[in-house]
């Protein structure tokens, strides 16, 4: 339980409106710099409507840190926890500042996105360097976790039981989608990692649950109608698969770490309903959350690269074929389309 030389963590996410006079405000924050008209803007926001004109992601951020710091307390590892957000209060540099204020030097980040690409990575590492800039905090990004027993688990757990409530479903892993030209850059130019990444945890799922009749779709496409992004769409492989005698399926969300709006509009209500009108059987498994074991997978990458800083030889868990994830970026991983900006890590 040697935490040093980290002396805090910050939990670091995306962030939601949390009222209905909030939305529109945090989407020109999530769009700003792309040129989207603010009548689009509006017309998105009618989703939150649905739900009280709010995002669930502060909540299930509250209900991690206190699962978090519970689990650091049971174990003994005396580390503060701070929780920042990339586009909604509170906000990273607010957090940056408030460690500051507390004489934090060095903090380790764990971040709510499982997967490399420039959305899912590098654009939080350029905000957390906009965040500390000028102010005497370290932060190390801790290093991407697709591929840990600690998020694998809950996920192959989920569908067991899915698969357990409809056997004869076929089982489609869903994640959301980006432009062609992100996924081509994430790990590097030409990597495809973000896709390659995906690929493999619906492979370590489906194995472990014993699934050969599985798919890998997209959810979320945002953005022109003229630039390619990830396919096929949930909806249309929905339809696809009805075409093709498919009457069940078991969804997946094996993208997300928790039920924000991209899973409670775009599953359980957008793809929820298209499944309806084909007269489908639709059953959407459980994010990690607050599952023990992706809480202790946080402990376990803090203490991890804290030993790796203090220059030890630790135990690096991962399943399947493609190891751990490298602690610093290269120069050119998940390069930003739009501007060289400087990140940490």
């Amino acid at each position: 339980m040697d935490p040093r030389p980290f002396d805090a963590v910050l939990l670091v996410s995306f962030g939601g409106p949390e009222r209905p006079e909030d939305v529109v405000p945090f989407l020109e924050n999530v769009t700003a710099g792309r040129g989207i008209p603010r009548e689009r803007l509006v017309e998105v926001g009618q989703h939150y409507s649905l739900f009280g004109g709010k995002s669930p992601i502060n909540e299930l951020n509250l209900e991690l840190l206190e699962a978090l710091r519970k689990d650091f307390a049971d174990h003994g590892l005396h580390l503060p926890i701070y929780w920042g957000n990339r586009n909604w209060d509170p906000y990273l540099r607010d957090a940056a500042r408030q460690m500051a204020a507390d004489g934090v030097t060095h903090a380790a980040c764990f971040v709510t996105s499982a997967y490399s690409s420039y959305s899912g990575c590098r654009q939080y590492r350029e905000d957390l360097f906009d965040a500390t800039n000028g102010l005497d905090v370290k932060l190390s990004r801790l290093r991407h976790y697709f591929n840990h027993p600690g998020f694998v688990g809950p996920l192959t757990e989920a569908t067991k039981a899915g698969i357990a409530r409809i056997p004869d479903a076929h089982v489609i892993f869903v994640t959301h989608s980006i432009p062609d030209s992100m996924n081509d850059a994430s790990g590097g130019p030409g990597m495809k990692a973000y896709e390659r990444q995906h690929q493999q945890v619906a492979t370590l799922v489906a194995d472990s649950v014993g699934v050969k009749d599985w798919s890998l779709a997209y959810c979320s496409r945002s953005g022109s109608p003229y630039t390619p992004w990830l396919e096929p769409d949930i909806n249309d492989h929905l339809r696809d698969l009805h075409a093709d005698g498919i009457r069940s399926v078991v969804v997946v969300p094996i993208g997300f770490v928790s039920d924000h709006m991209e899973v409670i509009y775009d599953l359980d209500t957008e793809a929820m309903a298209t499944a309806k009108e084909l007269g489908m059987v639709f059953e959407r498994v459980d994010t990690p959350g607050t599952h023990p074991d992706f809480v202790a997978m946080v402990r376990d990458l803090v203490l991890e690269r804290a030993a790796v800083e203090r220059g030890e030889s630790v135990e690096r868990l991962t399943v399947g074929d493609f190891g751990p994830s490298h602690d610093r970026c290269s120069a050119d991983c998940c390069l930003n389309a739009r501007a060289d900006h400087p990140t940490i890590a």
